[in-house]
């Protein structure tokens, strides 16, 4: 069965793989590059101009402020007339219903004493009908658009008729209303001599013939817009702009604004989209260069020589450089309310918090190629990162992982409010809707949360939230080996607990030594019997050879990988099980072999554990661990200075063995280990304080290494 160190170095990236990703990652985030140059300068109203003197080199406008063309577009806004049209079908229409009314109430009247003027001379009233609806629909009767209810008397409107058009005010236009009171009040003196007869049918005839035209005024009024002035004066060639050390005042920013504008124009003009391209070509290139010069000196074998890591490093790159780019183009949200601390919370949690650090600053340089926002994007993005890197605890704690999103929460508000207190002088004047993309900012950062989990089973990696799954003892695995094993947990147990307290002690990954402790022997339940915190009575090495004894030893480390790999336990812990013996000898049945055969030539080969030897400070600890607590139980009537000695007796074994070689840890952490390894097991077998005896003459001082931080 393949090793998994070896699988992994198989699994290794060639050199020429490695930079052709960060390449493919240039070119990914070049789609992105801005077509237009960047403005040279950087300035904020209220602060100082700190170049030298600005000349105009060429004539431009003075734009005016967004709030003064918003001012010109209020008031027409506010004053324009709307346009009401004359409807010419409705006054026809209205007379030709007037005759049938006429008709059909002249016809019910005949033989009434009361009407019968009306019926002698019917063509009098009707005359007098049709003319005066003729005046009103001549004149116009309004209906009113809902937006113009309660308007004025003065209020002007543009009234169509025809191919005419003439402003007229609300007070001169009639309505329903006022032409059904108009003609009650004019029938009396109409010399019609029963003028009431009128009122059964004209009244109800009477509607409005003057409707609004929104389309026509929104047209009319758009028009009008459009012809806003946007420009209040004119710079002319070689006049100063502003000089170094002016403060830059209301009059003079606007005219910063203007120039910037019109420079991006006519550099934009002048120059090649191709050499704005190559400008952004070769910062990107400087920026990810300097990226891949860091992870190969400090992370060459962790992140560069892998796929996956690597990968996953420079995913982040490319994923919000689309995001910037996507905000910036969208204009729904603003780049501030993209979470940036998600980068440093994730790295942080499978990586080391210099790597999480570097890699937020890079994202942060990337993005601010992209957006539109300035130097203060990028200071508060780099604030909120440090405090990100310094705060946020694993995610299985809840708790400080809430407290550690509203510091980063409140670093960006603050950063925001001191920046805006610079460039404004007040608090009145702030634009506070930053401050709302802020908060919304801190609510995406808990994505980071559900996203560590999914991250770590894309990309292969072990979280504290899965080691503490995994440290369950009603896991199927742990549950077994308490059945099949018993002694061997109770060992483990044993083991967890010196692992875990040393790696505390130096700094290590304590939940991560502690969860290997735990599955390092699970190779033992195929032949638990065979080891002796097992055995309760017959010792079944007895009936077999000391080779064949050995081989059963051995074998736990490749069934315990086997059965790893069947509950797909993390690559981390894998490690644990193929290294916590490394590559010793099982000395025990070595020598009774080798008693037993004095002549024959022995191969070593096959009383060795296979290997690997620990490269991690974690792998280490568990080796030392493993083999003092087992030693341990050698120990008849323990004492302080038999533990002490066996401790440095194991230790020093495994150094002499050359089991050390290619671990991490420096001789002064492997002192302190000890140190650990000590008073843990004084407490457990309840090893009361020896006093020394006063010495008959001065003791030298205890030896030390010549080089404590050299690697063991």
């Amino acid at each position: 069965m393949m090793r998994p160190r070896l699988k992994a170095t198989l699994e290794r990236l060639p050199e020429a793989t490695r930079y052709a990703l960060v390449l493919l990652v240039v070119v990914a985030i070049s789609f992105l590059f801005p077509q237009h140059v960047r403005f040279k300068y950087t300035f904020e109203q209220g602060e100082q101009w700190k170049y030298e003197d600005l000349i105009a080199p060429f004539d431009f406008a003075i734009k005016k402020t967004p709030e003064e063309i918003a001012q010109a577009r209020a008031e027409i806004e506010k004053n324009f007339p709307p346009y009401y049209e004359l409807d010419p079908n409705v006054g026809p229409r209205q007379k030709r219903e007037f005759f049938n009314r006429f008709q059909a109430e002249l016809e019910k009247v005949k033989g009434e004493e009361q009407f019968a003027d009306v019926v002698r001379n019917p063509e009098r009233y009707y005359q007098f009908g049709v003319n005066y609806l003729d005046r009103a629909y001549d004149r116009g009767i309004i209906q009113l658009a809902p937006e113009h209810q309660g308007k004025g008397r003065d209020f002007v409107i543009n009234v169509i008729r025809g191919v005419t058009t003439k402003k007229e005010t609300l007070g001169n236009l009639w309505t329903v209303d006022k032409v059904r009171d108009h003609l009650t009040d004019t029938l009396p003196f109409s010399k019609l001599y029963v003028a009431e007869f009128l009122l059964f049918t004209l009244p109800d005839l009477i509607q409005p013939n003057l409707f609004y035209n929104d389309s026509l005024t929104q047209r009319h009024k758009q028009m009008l817009l459009d012809q806003i002035v946007t420009t209040k004066g004119v710079v002319q060639k070689g006049e100063v702009i502003v000089r170094n050390g002016e403060y830059i005042t209301a009059e003079t920013y606007q005219k910063l604004l203007s120039f910037k504008e019109k420079y991006q124009e006519e550099v934009s003009r002048q120059r090649t989209a191709l050499g704005i391209f190559l400008g952004y070509l070769l910062l990107t290139i400087l920026i990810l260069g300097a990226f891949v010069m860091y992870i190969r000196a400090y992370y060459k074998e962790e992140i560069f020589e892998r796929f996956s890591p690597l990968i996953f490093i420079l995913f982040w790159f490319v994923l919000f450089s689309y995001l910037v780019y996507g905000v910036e183009k969208a204009d729904v949200l603003s780049t501030y309310a993209i979470p940036f601390c998600i980068v440093p919370i994730v790295i942080k949690h499978f990586h080391t918090d210099r790597l999480a650090f570097f890699s937020h600053v890079v994202v942060v340089l990337l993005a601010s190629f992209l957006s539109s926002l300035g130097y203060e994007f990028t200071f508060m993005q780099i604030l909120a990162g440090i405090v990100a890197v310094l705060t946020v605890a694993d995610a299985r704690n809840w708790s400080r992982f809430f407290s550690s999103v509203l510091f980063i929460g409140l670093t960006y508000l603050g950063a925001f409010i001191g920046l805006s207190l610079i460039q404004e002088g007040s608090l009145l004047t702030i634009d506070w809707s930053v401050a709302g993309w802020l908060v919304l900012n801190m609510v995406f950062i808990l994505l980071a949360f559900p996203l560590i989990p999914l991250l770590e089973r894309i990309f292969g990696y072990t979280s504290a939230l899965s080691l503490v799954e995994l440290s369950d003892m009603s896991r199927p695995l742990l549950k077994e080996l308490s059945l099949r094993a018993p002694g061997t947990l109770q060992h483990s147990l044993q083991v967890a607990n010196l692992s875990e307290a040393a790696a505390e002690a130096i700094g290590a990954n304590p939940l991560l030594v502690k969860v290997g402790a735990l599955y390092h022997d699970i190779g033992k339940m195929k032949n638990p019997e065979y080891f002796i915190e097992n055995q309760s009575g017959t010792n079944p090495h007895e009936s077999i050879s000391a080779q064949e004894s050995a081989r059963i030893i051995i074998e736990h480390v490749e069934e315990g990988l086997r059965l790893a790999k069947k509950y797909r336990l993390p690559q981390p812990i894998i490690n644990f099980i193929l290294t916590h013996h490394g590559t010793t000898r099982v000395e025990f049945f070595y020598r009774i072999h080798a008693q037993k055969n004095p002549e024959a030539e022995i191969d070593e080969l096959k009383f060795r554990y296979p290997g690997p030897r620990p490269k991690t400070k974690e792998e280490t600890i568990l080796m030392l661990a493993d083999s003092i607590e087992a030693a341990s139980k050698s120990l008849k009537n323990p004492t302080g200075q038999s533990i002490d000695e066996l401790v440095d007796r194991v230790v020093d074994f495994k150094i002499k063995e050359r089991q050390l070689n290619e671990s991490e840890m420096t001789f002064e952490e492997l002192e302190k280990c000890k140190l650990v390894f000590k008073q843990l097991l004084r407490s457990i077998y309840h090893i009361r304080v020896e006093y020394p005896e006063e010495p008959s003459k001065p003791e030298s001082p205890p030896q030390t290494h010549p080089t404590s931080e050299s690697k063991v």
